[in-house]
């Protein structure tokens, strides 16, 4: 199976800068987004063969969440099932025959990690939510989760230590996921690589690759020996992040 996971900062703004041709290339069996920025109706999908689910937040024009797959799941649920965690479309869970697949848009913390006491209780809370899952079959989670866990994941550490994005806090708490039982994909395929899937819109940020690594396909542990390959596809542009990629075979 090919998966792949997108930040498109704005699905209809992705569009015009080529987001079909990029989907057809990648040819994934499950293509995640994060970042629609939509709610229903607001586009026509062009998206033959696959099966569209979409979480939107209940601000307008603001986070989201949308899963492209070629087979359909067996069941599909929307959040985490806290209300307080479930208003901003961040999160869909596609159940299939041996995995559960979560695209997951995690929240910033913000400028002056104004919001980073709401994303300590999110990410315990979100940690729970997968161990429920993990209960009852492997876990593959991909997205968006607004952390670069270690200093080879970001161009500038030093000068970005404790800003949102590369707290400790928010490394900490990436740390307790893989503790619980989880995987790194990328990094467990290749520990000292060095590539990035966002960089700033300010000071030719991409052109100089100061960037960071904040996406990822995070697995259950009994699902490492089916890891084939995990890729950061670099060269393709449409969003300030570009899309990752899992190979594994179930």
């Amino acid at each position: 199976m090919k998966l792949v996971s997108w930040n498109v900062n704005g699905l209809r703004a992705c569009v015009t800068k080529g987001f079909y041709d990029v989907m057809k290339e990648l040819d994934a069996d499950i293509f995640s987004i994060q970042e629609s920025k939509m709610q229903e109706g607001q586009h026509d999908f062009a998206a033959d063969g696959y099966h569209i689910y979409m979480n939107s937040a209940e601000k307008k024009g603001y986070s989201g969440t949308i899963v492209f797959t070629k087979q359909e799941p067996l069941s599909v649920s929307y959040g985490i099932g806290i209300e307080e965690h479930d208003h901003e479309g961040r999160v869909i869970t596609c159940e299939y025959e041996k995995f559960y697949l979560v695209d997951c848009y995690t929240p910033n913390s913000k400028e002056k990690l104004a919001r980073l006491d709401y994303r300590m209780v999110w990410e315990d809370a979100f940690r729970a939510y997968l161990k429920q899952l993990e209960s009852k079959k492997p876990v593959i989670l991909c997205g968006d989760l607004n952390v670069a866990h270690q200093e080879i994941d970001l161009k500038n550490p030093s000068s970005n230590r404790q800003n949102a994005g590369f707290s400790d806090q928010e490394r900490n708490k990436f740390s307790e996921l893989l503790a619980a039982g989880f995987i790194d994909t990328y990094r467990y395929l290749y520990p000292d690589k060095v590539e990035y899937s966002w960089w700033s819109y300010r000071f030719n940020a991409r052109k100089n690759n100061a960037g960071w690594r904040i996406d990822y396909f995070v697995i259950s542990d009994c699902l490492k020996d089916a890891v084939k390959d995990a890729k950061i596809h670099t060269d393709i542009v449409g969003s300030d992040h570009c899309p990752v990629e899992l190979e594994i075979d179930l």
